[in-house]
């Protein structure tokens, strides 16, 4: 069972996001999510929260500063 969810709002590489975390045992997970549609756009898990947190981010940061943006 997961315990201590959390969710945010934030903007990464010009970009709005949802990071999800969790614990489930000693292992905590996140997740960066695109706000619409609500796609994943990165995972990753870590000893701490905040570990768990920075590791996502930094994937979903690579992988938006590479998105081309249609306007």
């Amino acid at each position: 069972m997961s315990t201590e969810y959390a969710t945010r709002d934030d903007t990464i590489a010009g970009w709005p996001v949802r990071i999800v975390s969790y614990c489930v045992g000693p292992i905590w997970y996140a997740a960066v999510e695109n706000v619409d549609p609500g796609a994943k756009i990165a995972r990753a898990e870590g000893s701490s929260r905040d570990e768990a947190e920075r590791n996502a981010i930094e994937k979903a940061r690579e992988r938006l500063e590479r998105t081309r943006r249609i306007t």
